[in-house]
């Protein structure tokens, strides 16, 4: 039979020689199915990164699907969410200030709400990996794949075809007849498989919805945590802002008398202005600081020696000063004020008239 395969191709000259050329309507099925190739391919990377901006978790997030069938359906991506690390911040920081207080409490709520937010999101990911994105990676691996294969095979044919073209009557009609055959075989595969994709356009479509359904829920159950938060919070503003506001009122300061008062009750007064003392003047009397006045006493301790401080934190002192103590470092070691600076210094340079 004669093959009239003039219908579909027509002539062009490359080089001074016919070469073949596809056909218009070949030539705007190959546009149209190279655009929906490239839409699927950059629209699955552009989805997870819309998913995981974080480039650790979104490979980890291609690793869904095989995960997913060697354990079974996950519950989990497998990475952390930032809400999660946030919330967790929040919680953890908020117990050790304690619940029981304003900004503790809230921040034990708030932390508590990330966290579902982040299982939300956990969610979230694993609907639209397993719904939306492995359906369009699976167009990539099947129907694209074969497109390039066809495409590549009707390439190679119409070259054949070309040459053995240029080359009638050196070599037999039969073989030039099969090369023809050849290549009207491959653009007719070509031609079924990126039809087949255009025309999958009802799955893709479909596919489309579950990525919009994944969301929709994904931000209803957000909506109704943040609103349920929002409530508790609003309380304890109410309740913040219901509560007397607490001054801060420092309390005083123990200084010491230089004139010789008697108090009938043996203690040292606090002064509204406490004297400024010089470096030569002890900080208390004796009489202040004697074992027969030991009610209400703060512990000190009198000088024996003069001490000249070496280490940095040793607090210097004159033969007979009167320092106060503060704390026992050890056996040796005691620690003091005196004239507003404080320190460590030893204890066998000073005699304790009112101990720890």
């Amino acid at each position: 039979g004669t093959l009239v395969f003039s219908l579909l191709m027509v002539s062009e000259k490359v080089g001074g020689a016919e070469g073949t050329k596809l056909d218009e309507d070949f030539k705007d099925l190959e546009k149209r199915a190279d655009v929906t190739s490239k839409a699927v391919v950059d629209v699955i990377s552009k989805t997870s990164e819309y998913l995981q901006p974080n480039p650790a978790s979104r490979a980890k997030l291609t690793m869904l699907n095989t995960v997913s069938k060697m354990r079974g359906q996950v519950k989990s991506p497998g990475y952390p969410q930032a809400e999660g690390l946030l919330g967790e911040s929040m919680a953890k920081f908020g117990r050790e200030m304690g619940e029981d207080t304003n900004f503790g409490g809230a921040l034990v709520d708030v932390g508590e709400s990330m966290k579902r937010l982040a299982e939300v999101k956990d969610s979230l990911d694993i609907d639209v990996k397993q719904n939306f994105i492995d359906p369009l990676q699976a167009v990539v691996d099947k129907d694209i794949k074969d497109i390039q294969h066809h495409l590549k095979k009707l390439e190679g044919r119409r070259l054949d075809y070309d040459y053995k073209k240029k080359r009638q009557g050196k070599i037999p009609d039969e073989e030039l007849r099969s090369a023809l055959e050849k290549f009207h075989e491959s653009k007719e595969m070509a031609e079924s498989s990126m039809h087949n994709l255009l025309e999958t356009d009802v799955e893709q479509v479909s596919q489309m919805a579950s990525l919009v359904e994944s969301q929709l829920q994904y931000h209803k159950q957000a909506v109704q945590i943040l609103e349920e938060l929002t409530d508790k919070l609003r309380d304890r503003v109410n309740e913040a802002q219901s509560r007397p506001r607490r001054e801060y009122t420092p309390k005083p300061k123990a200084s010491f008398d230089y004139e010789e008062q008697e108090h009938s009750n043996g203690e040292y007064s606090p002064s509204a202005n406490p004297p400024s003392y010089s470096s030569a003047a002890p900080m208390c009397r004796r009489k202040h600081c004697t074992p027969g006045n030991r009610v209400n006493m703060q512990p000190c301790a009198k000088a024996l020696y003069d001490f000249e401080p070496e280490n940095e934190g040793e607090l210097g002192f004159c033969e007979g000063d009167i320092i106060m103590l503060t704390n026992r470092i050890d056996e040796n070691w005691l620690e003091g004020t005196i004239r507003g600076q404080s320190g460590f210094f030893p204890n066998n340079y000073v005699e304790v008239v009112v101990p720890l």
